[in-house]
C-alpha cells in the first residue's frame, strides 16, 4: 500500500509541512508518512521520482519551484493553472502528475471572515510568487489590488509612493514578501505605519514569529492583524482532501 507524502522545496529545513502532516498522521492514526524532498534544483525531480514513486501517493511544491513544476506535470488544475503556481501535486496510476494550488483556498477561507464593508482595496506588498494566489483570491472577491515593488513597473506602487491619502483608500494591507521571517524579525516592510487606522486589515504570509514586526506596527495603530498560519493548515488539509480524492 502506498504512504508517503512529501514536501518538494530547496533549503526547507524549517518546513511547516513535515511537521503538520507527521502530526496529524500521528494524531488521527493514520498509516502514512510525510518527508522534506530537498533538491539543488528541480531538474532532479525526476531521480527524485523514480526512487519513490512506488510508495508516493503526491507531494507538496514550496519556494522555488512552484512555477518550476509546471515543466514536469502531466496536467494542471484549472484554477492553478489561471494563478501560474502550483503546490499540490497528485499522482495518478503511478505516472500521471497532476498539479493543483490550495494557497488560494486556504488564503479565501482565512481572509472572508475578517473582510468589512469598508475594505474594498488592497495593497499587495511585494510581487514574487506568493502574491499569485492572492491576487487571484482579491479577484474572486472584487477587491481591486494594487502591487507595492521596490522596482515598480508603470501599474504598480514604490514604497515610497505609499502616503497617507493611499492607505486612506487601500485599508487591506499583505506582506506577501519574506521581509520580518525569523530570524530577521526587527525588520518590517517600509510604509507610514503611523497613517493605519482601526479600518485596516494587516495580513502578513509569515507565520514564524507568531506576530510580525510588520503586524506589531498595525496593531498598535488599532488594525485588525492576522499572520500565514490558518492559511497554512487549511491549503494543507485541502491538499490531503485531493491526495485522498479517488
Amino acid at each position: 500500500m502506498k504512504n508517503l507524502f512529501g514536501l518538494l522545496g530547496k533549503n526547507i529545513s524549517y518546513s511547516f509541512s513535515e511537521n503538520y502532516f507527521s502530526e496529524k498522521f500521528k494524531s488521527e492514526n493514520l498509516p502514512f508518512k510525510y518527508q522534506n524532498f530537498d533538491i539543488p534544483t528541480i531538474s532532479e525531480l525526476p531521480i527524485l521520482l523514480n526512487n519513490t514513486i512506488e510508495n508516493l501517493i503526491g507531494f507538496n511544491v514550496t519556494i522555488p519551484y512552484k512555477e518550476k513544476i509546471f515543466n514536469y506535470l502531466d496536467d494542471v488544475d484549472a484554477i492553478a493553472n489561471e494563478i501560474g503556481a502550483v503546490n499540490t501535486v497528485k499522482i495518478v496510476d503511478n505516472t500521471y502528475l497532476k498539479g493543483y494550488n490550495t494557497d488560494c483556498y486556504g488564503f479565501e477561507k482565512s481572509l472572508e471572515p475578517l473582510l468589512k464593508s469598508t475594505h474594498k482595496k488592497a495593497l499587495i506588498l511585494g510581487t514574487g510568487g506568493a502574491s499569485k494566489a492572492i491576487k487571484f483570491v482579491l479577484k474572486k472577491l472584487n477587491i481591486s489590488f494594487k502591487e507595492v515593488s521596490r522596482t515598480p513597473n508603470s501599474n504598480q506602487f514604490s514604497y515610497t509612493d505609499i502616503t497617507k491619502n493611499i492607505l486612506n483608500e487601500y485599508t487591506i494591507i499583505i506582506n506577501c514578501t519574506p521581509v520580518g521571517t525569523f530570524p530577521n524579525t526587527e525588520h518590517a516592510p517600509k510604509i507610514p505605519y503611523l497613517f493605519l487606522t482601526k479600518e485596516h486589515l494587516l495580513y502578513d504570509l509569515i507565520y514564524n514569529p507568531k506576530e510580525t514586526l510588520f503586524l506589531e506596527k498595525g496593531k498598535k495603530q488599532g488594525a485588525t492583524i492576522k499572520n500565514g498560519l490558518e492559511m497554512l493548515k487549511l491549503q494543507a488539509e485541502k491538499s490531503f482532501e485531493i491526495w485522498m480524492n479517488k
